[in-house]
């Protein structure tokens, strides 16, 4: 017999609707400029990035959704879809039917989030994955082409080659360009991830989006909101860093080919990774919720 989440919350329409709407409110003020760009067909290589490269859509991170263990009363069903049912005390997530769909996913991501936070954070890359994603490349192959690159790609390949790259994170460095790639200290694969990531890396921290809204419709919106705004001010790092001159869209430099900018980079990557711990806890905390009552 699986165990239910208890006790449950029971919230009054006043205050889920409230905290519905503050939700949808904190969504728009991301996805109304995203959505304008996307229908004027304008890209953003910084405001975009977390709508192209992840895969859920605005319209889902706009949904709210409690969570698991969470009863609303007087809810309509039809508002909030095929996982929810209503009970005596109004309508509350099917959790043992999600969880069942979702089980190796959560133990996944509570095996990968525990791992990580259970190593010293690394501050040495310097955000050197994006140079080599660009490494030997000319301006009409690299990724962002719209936009010019900082330095001539010989001085960007030389930066390259000079520092080193020290990249533990797979879904970063699948992107190295072929002769970049014998470059880095570490060769990270999917089957690697477990044992290679740790708590200082841009690219762990930003997915703890990613790992949040796969845990939806079990964890609440505002994790995922929370999760999302960090993400956003990783990215907005990621780029400022990269080789890219991102200055006429107001976004000037850190320069980590110089000693100021790596010392600035080590600052702003740290401040990330106090900001991400909090978070990876709470996701945590509620995989091990969901996990403890499916094997009551």
């Amino acid at each position: 017999m699986t165990a239910a989440l208890a006790p449950a919350t029971v919230l009054d329409a006043a205050d889920w609707q409230a905290r519905r709407r503050a939700h949808e409110e904190r969504a728009d003020a991301w996805l109304t400029p995203h959505l304008a760009r996307r229908r004027s067909g304008v890209k953003h290589p910084v405001e975009d990035f977390l709508f192209t490269y992840y895969s859920y859509r605005p319209a889902q991170l706009r949904r709210w959704h409690p969570g698991a263990g969470v009863v609303l009363r007087d809810a309509d069903p039809a508002e909030f879809g095929r996982d929810y049912h209503a009970g005596a005390d109004g309508l509350t997530l099917d959790t043992e039917r999600v969880r069942a769909r979702r089980a190796e996913s959560i133990t996944w991501i509570r095996t990968l989030l525990a791992a990580t936070a259970g190593r010293p954070a690394q501050f040495g890359c310097f955000g050197l994955h994006e140079w080599a994603m660009v490494y030997r490349q000319t301006q009409d192959e690299v990724r962002h082409n719209a936009w010019p690159l900082r330095l001539s790609p010989a001085a960007t390949a030389a930066v390259v080659e000079e520092r080193g790259v020290r990249c533990s994170h797979f879904d970063a460095f699948r992107f190295f360009t072929a002769p970049a790639r014998p470059l880095n200290l570490l060769t990270p694969t999917r089957e690697s991830q477990h044992a290679l990531e740790q708590p200082g890396c841009l690219h762990a921290n930003m997915d703890l989006y990613k790992h949040s809204y796969k845990l939806s419709p079990l964890v609440p919106s505002e994790l995922v909101a929370d999760c999302f705004e960090l993400a956003r001010a990783i990215r907005t790092l990621d780029m400022r860093a990269s080789p890219y001159d991102l200055t006429d869209l107001g976004y000037s430099p850190v320069r980590i080919e110089t000693i100021e900018g790596r010392h600035e980079y080590v600052l702003a990557q740290r401040s990330f990774a106090e900001r991400a711990a909090p978070l990876r806890t709470r996701l945590i905390a509620e995989c091990d919720r969901l996990l403890a009552a499916s094997d009551g």
